[in-house]
């Protein structure tokens, strides 16, 4: 069978992550694709350096264990049963985040994500492997997209991708302050597109592309703006790689080797918008067994019908289009 060489952009957005990772074992399932790059910004970052760890370990196997190792053990710390009704003690929480900093709401800096990400990644292993990561973190002070690679990992370095300043404390890393990765690049493109190697880059998308309906309810209201600030950074870089590529496809002599690569560019998309565009967006902050369960399936189906409507262009086209006018 032939394997072809990927790079794989994951959306954050929390326990909705738990697609992804349905995503993700399937394509993994398959063995049709190696991945050999991966950006990613909160639960997309863990979900890339997840399957790193695992690929190093043993291969698509190893990263499909490492994968639903953590999402198990994650969805056993949140033992709420309805799968779409966040608890009442979660609405009272951010009712206070809004007059109460993080630090306090939880002056001991509680996070059973720290530990977790302890047990499941061997980060001085992580840190030699020739597969490129590219984590995304936003630095407090400049407002600015901070990138780590592979080579410079920590548990720190995911939780600051992941945090989430109105509940986790911010993270600093070498004297720097960082927050959630999502509001600056989510998840980052560029990185792939100008150091990665593989010349097909899968995106998967958990925020929602389009909606068919105007919020009516402040609620509705507060979701989209929610989900509009999470996703813009996206759409900017989608518009910023289709000018670059055009202007290369332009060129009559293509000298340069970034310019041969962005030629070579071909996009694919996953989405999730069937799946997370119908959950309540606290439903980001509840990753119990049975959301986790749903979305994971989800994921596999959804990965499932790309490969049969998709599968075969991987390294022959691009699937997605970069530039859409909005109708």
């Amino acid at each position: 069978m032939k394997t072809t060489d990927i790079a794989l952009a994951l959306q954050g957005g929390g326990a909705h992550g738990a697609f992804t990772w349905g995503v993700l074992d399937r394509l993994l399932e398959t063995r049709r694709f190696r991945p050999t790059a991966l950006s990613g910004a909160s639960a997309g970052a863990l979900n890339a350096a997840l399957l790193t760890h695992g690929f190093m370990q043993d291969g698509y196997d190893g990263a499909r264990e490492a994968l639903s190792r953590f999402w198990h053990q994650l969805s056993a710390l949140y033992p709420w049963p309805a799968a779409h009704t966040p608890p009442a003690a979660l609405h009272g929480l951010l009712f206070l985040s809004r007059v109460l900093t993080s630090d306090q709401l939880n002056p001991f800096d509680y996070n059973p994500l720290r530990e977790l990400i302890d047990a499941s990644i061997d980060f001085t292993r992580l840190r030699s492997s020739r597969i490129q990561l590219f984590i995304a973190a936003t630095h407090v002070n400049s407002g600015r997209l901070k990138l780590f690679h592979t080579h410079e990992l920590s548990t720190e370095h995911l939780l600051a991708s992941a945090c989430l300043p109105q509940l986790h404390h911010t993270v600093h890393i070498d004297g720097e302050a960082y927050w959630d990765g999502g509001l600056t690049a989510n998840p980052p493109l560029f990185p792939l597109a100008y150091q990665g190697q593989a010349s097909d880059i899968v995106l998967v998308t958990l925020v929602p592309q389009r909606w068919e309906e105007t919020p009516d309810s402040a609620g509705h209201v507060d979701r989209r703006l929610n989900d509009i600030s999470f996703g813009s950074s996206l759409h900017t870089e989608l518009q910023g790689l289709a000018i670059a590529k055009r202007e290369a496809d332009k060129s009559l002599l293509s000298l340069g080797r970034l310019e041969r690569h962005l030629r070579r560019l071909r996009l694919h998309h996953i989405d999730a918008d069937a799946t997370t565009g119908q959950l309540d967006s606290l439903s980001k902050l509840t990753p119990h067994h049975g959301l986790v369960q749903e979305l994971f399936a989800a994921g596999r189906e959804r990965a499932q019908a790309w490969l049969e409507d998709h599968g075969e262009a991987v390294g022959q086209k691009s699937t997605m289009r970069l530039l859409r006018r909005i109708h």
